[in-house]
């Protein structure tokens, strides 16, 4: 396009020149004709720029509110992108790795002492991600997005696999294996979270007073099989509406059938509303290129019932609010969350179970590439039947090499433990939880 613009303004001043070197004698016939030469090149060049600021302009718009792709957007400016002149045909391949090296410190509950004499396990170096994918846009309408985890296993190697058609920005359909809308913190895109780990009153397993549990899933819901309707209304309101298998990342076959107990079919049925009142807020925590962006934010609230056969198993209920801003340097965020857990009826267990879960973050840049970070996480683990909960606060100092789209995390969390009745209920409550956990990150992405 420049060459063009460059070639016709060449042309159009030479004509121009001409015109005027010979107005001293009267206008003839082909005087006339080099004129509107002239003026339909110098026309012709502006339509060239219009055209090419277009499908630039359009990415511009685009980036904010594709961040929910959940690792890269599709108009993200890192790496490259294959469109189309018109913009309506985007392809953009990405790679996603990160590499870790943890240090857990366990209390003495859960460990064999003759293997175990030091309490450090599970530690070392991992890689959790190693994720290549392409998303991209087809026809001006449809969002596409296909991604594995090499790091993975089984199923979950499959970590997002979708397409999504958008009959207008407020009515929009999307079928495939994607994040289930429910806790701002998982729904924040992958690789820009404020810690390296997500809170543990989101991903640790509850704790049931049985010995036959054939679940005792989690807060969070994750990634899963399903389809749901989404759109933002007046560049504020966002809302989701799905329905999902209800079986997890790691499972990508249809093995649902119809609930004996409400006669429904076995699925977990999800809805969230968002308001975003200064425009789309991106899913980051922490990007350097987005601080200049002024003051974003969104409030969040979220509901889905996981709706389980008649196995040995529950229905759950889960509802949450979440809170999240973006503010200059600074980058705030907060949730808290509730689980009902009620056993299907072949368990022969009436009563019910309730779980809760909290926590708040603050994140700051120290310059621009230096971000430092602070969060206390909260859960009641072992239910409202017993007192107790975990109370966990950490630190996290991350660095974003200029020009190279890598990532370091330095981060360290601590499992507290107040409030229970005995012993024994305080040394259970955080079973299978690091009391010390100390992480450093790589990551790198384009």
């Amino acid at each position: 396009m420049k060459i063009n613009r460059i070639f016709a303004a060449i042309v159009a001043a030479s004509l121009s020149a001409t015109v005027c070197a010979e107005t001293a004698n009267p206008a003839a016939p082909e005087d006339n004709a080099l004129g509107k030469a002239a003026a339909s090149l110098h026309a012709t060049a502006a339509r060239l720029d219009s055209m090419a600021a277009a499908p630039q302009a359009s990415g511009r718009q685009a980036t904010h509110y594709d961040m929910e792709n959940g690792v890269l957007p599709i108009a993200d400016n890192r790496g490259f992108s294959l469109q189309s002149a018109d913009g309506r045909f985007i392809l953009k391949p990405y790679l996603m790795l990160q590499t870790t090296l943890t240090y857990n410190y366990y209390a003495d509950e859960g460990l064999d002492k003759a293997y175990n004499q030091d309490n450090i396990a599970n530690s070392g170096f991992a890689i959790p991600f190693g994720i290549i994918g392409f998303t991209g846009r087809a026809f001006g309408k449809i969002d596409y997005n296909i991604c594995v985890n090499a790091a993975a296993t089984g199923g979950a190697i499959l970590q997002q696999a979708w397409i999504d058609y958008a009959v207008s920005p407020a009515l929009r359909f999307r079928a495939g294996k994607q994040k289930t809308p429910f806790a701002g913190a998982f729904l924040t895109t992958l690789g820009e979270t404020l810690f390296p780990m997500m809170p543990t009153s989101l991903t640790s397993a509850v704790i049931l007073p049985h010995s036959l549990n054939a679940v005792t899933p989690p807060i969070n819901t994750g990634w899963d099989l399903g389809f749901k309707m989404h759109g933002l209304i007046a560049n504020k309101w966002g809302y989701e509406l799905g329905l999902f298998n209800g079986t997890g990342g790691t499972v990508n076959t249809a093995t649902k059938t119809i609930s004996d107990d409400n006669h429904l079919p076995s699925l977990l049925y999800a809805a969230r509303l968002t308001f975003q009142g200064n425009g789309p807020m991106p899913m980051s925590q922490g990007n350097p290129n987005l601080t200049q962006l002024g003051t974003k934010y969104v409030i969040g609230l979220s509901a889905n019932y996981n709706n389980e056969a008649e196995y040995e198993s529950t229905n759950d209920f889960r509802a949450g609010v979440d809170f999240a801003l973006l503010s200059g340097r600074w980058s705030v965020a907060a949730e808290a969350y509730y689980m009902n857990m009620g056993f299907t009826k072949r368990q022969k267990i009436d009563e019910s179970y309730n779980y809760m879960g909290a926590y708040a973050q603050l994140g700051y840049f120290v310059g621009r590439d230096w971000q430092l970070g602070l969060r206390y996480d909260w859960m009641d683990r072992n239910g409202n039947h017993k007192d107790g909960s975990l109370n966990s606060p950490a630190v996290v100092c991350n660095y974003f090499v200029p020009k190279t789209n890598i990532k370091v995390s330095a981060m360290y969390q601590y499992i507290g433990r107040w409030g229970h009745d005995t012993q024994l209920d305080r040394d259970l409550d955080d079973l299978g939880i690091a009391t010390h956990t100390a992480c450093v990150m790589l990551q790198y992405a384009f």
